[in-house]
């Protein structure tokens, strides 16, 4: 008996608490869902991955045109073999042992050239060869200084068109990265009015099922006294069953909405959520041209037509500079000297010259690089005509959410007053049927009104939420606080 009031007293105390066993109850507002969503769900880490790794490729870039210092090195190169050399005695050739034992050291700086698209450079080499057969001679080699100079002439500057389409790529992911959060907040949106709706459901099944109740229990005692029918009492007794079927159909929806948020927000599967519904508004009324001009400024989407649009310039121009005479150029002057030993390596080292034209002309390829050449500018002007029409397309899907966003204001406010209405209309119409004044008929057809109005007015406030974050998905734009939306990427990069 000690045992069952413990164990009863536990539980009422779990009950008083708000807290069932086993689970964590958290008590969540549509702001507390998104900026938890934002912090530790899983599509959270996948956009500050994914801008990660466009941070890096963009420094990937940039690197690329500052001074590399590199040492190459071969401390050990042994080789032993047999080699064909010429007897000048017997005037013949003949294969005899060799053993050699090479060593080399470089020490080089280059630097690229985006203006040009060529490359100088300067390095430093000192070499070791020893024979180490029977005459045992050994020999250095050095270089101390040589400045060199490669170049394309065939008119196509790699590097120059990497410096105007990577800093666009780069910022277009920033801008996506924001865009994503925005997109983030649509999600969390969608996920918390589903459970909202669980909750409704949970909620209007909960209190048909109690007013169904006593409706049969009261339904039974006037069949007693004829003054209900047994076809009526017959309906009350359907309409009984029926709300416990609903309620037990609500239930198991609710835990399946719970459990589809508790994923998308990282909690812990036992997690017992429960969603304040949203009351007030920020009551915008967006101007269009400015939710235009902001997205047509902010949205990644413009800086991805911009992007495509250069790359297919790139192409076009590659092709262009394939279609005719290229050439190549190499320069190269320094110092070098060798000698016996290597204290005497660095003494009075001679000119190294070298100059190299290389020239590369077409003459019969079959139409390939003309075909090549066409290829590219035809794709070119499809790709601007697709870049044309969906910046059209943008504009008016810019245009449409607008006005469906100040639509939204006043959906909200008049389902919010059909849903006060239709509670109202049905308590007097479940009072007066009490009193015997209206018939099952009449009081089924007031509980649906409510219904329908908790549901349309619930429904009315997801689609407020999911324009607004739309919007600002769209033009990146806060229009509560009047200022574009940004984020701290020096922050990201040190978490």
């Amino acid at each position: 008996m000690r045992i069952m009031k413990r164990s009863l007293l536990i539980l009422l105390l779990a009950l008083f608490s708000g807290k069932t066993f086993g689970q964590e109850k958290k008590t969540l507002t549509l702001q507390d869902a998104i900026g938890i969503a934002s912090q530790q769900s899983l599509d959270a880490f996948r956009n500050k991955n994914m801008y990660l790794a466009s941070y890096w490729e963009f420094r990937y870039f940039k690197a690329d045109n500052l001074p590399r210092l590199s040492l190459q090195a071969t401390p050990f190169d042994f080789n032993r073999s047999m080699q064909k050399v010429y007897n000048y005695n017997e005037n013949r050739d003949e294969f005899k042992s060799r053993e050699f034992l090479n060593s080399e050291l470089a020490l080089q700086l280059n630097q690229n050239i985006p203006l040009t698209g060529g490359s100088i450079f300067a390095q430093s080499e000192l070499n070791l060869m020893r024979n180490m057969g029977t005459d045992k001679l050994t020999s250095y080699s050095s270089t101390p200084i040589s400045i060199g100079y490669s170049q394309s002439l065939n008119g196509y500057n790699q590097l120059k068109w990497r410096s105007n389409i990577e800093p666009v790529k780069f910022e277009k992911a920033k801008k996506e990265f924001i865009q994503s959060k925005e997109a983030l907040a649509i999600k969390a949106t969608r996920r918390f009015f589903d459970l909202v709706d669980a909750q409704i459901e949970v909620s209007i099944a909960s209190t048909n099922l109690a007013n169904a109740d006593t409706l049969f229990r009261l339904g039974k005692g006037r069949f007693q006294v004829g003054t209900v029918t047994q076809d009526e009492l017959l309906n009350l007794e359907l309409s009984y069953m029926n709300a416990r079927l609903a309620l037990t159909r609500a239930n198991l929806g609710l835990e399946r909405s719970r459990a589809d948020l508790n994923s998308f927000l990282g909690f812990e599967k036992d997690t017992r959520i429960e969603c304040i519904v949203p009351a007030q508004l920020p009551g915008l009324n967006v101007n269009v041209s400015k939710a235009l001009a902001m997205a047509l400024d902010n949205n990644p989407e413009m800086l991805n037509h911009q992007q495509r649009l250069l790359e297919e310039d790139r192409r076009v121009k590659q092709a262009e500079s394939q279609n005719g005479i290229s050439a190549d150029l190499y320069a190269l002057y320094g110092l070098n000297q060798n000698a016996e030993k290597i204290g005497e390596v660095y003494r009075d080292p001679l000119d190294r010259q070298r100059f190299r034209l290389g020239l590369n002309v077409p003459i019969l390829d079959w139409g390939r690089r003309k075909g090549q050449l066409a290829m590219a500018r035809s794709n070119r002007e499809v790709v601007r005509t697709t870049v044309n029409q969906e910046r059209i397309d943008f504009e008016q899907n810019v245009l449409m959410n607008v006005m469906e966003f100040n639509l939204q204001g006043e959906q909200v406010e008049n389902a919010a007053k059909a849903d006060t209405i239709a509670k109202m209309g049905f308590e007097v119409t479940m009072q007066r049927f009490l009193i015997g004044k209206l018939d099952v008929t009449k009081l089924n057809l007031a509980r649906n009104d409510q219904e329908q109005a908790r549901r349309a007015y619930i429904n009315a406030l997801r689609s407020y939420w999911v324009y607004f974050y739309t919007l600002r998905q769209l033009t990146l734009f806060d229009f509560e606080k009047n200022n574009p939306l940004s984020e701290d990427f020096e922050n990201i990069l040190n978490d």
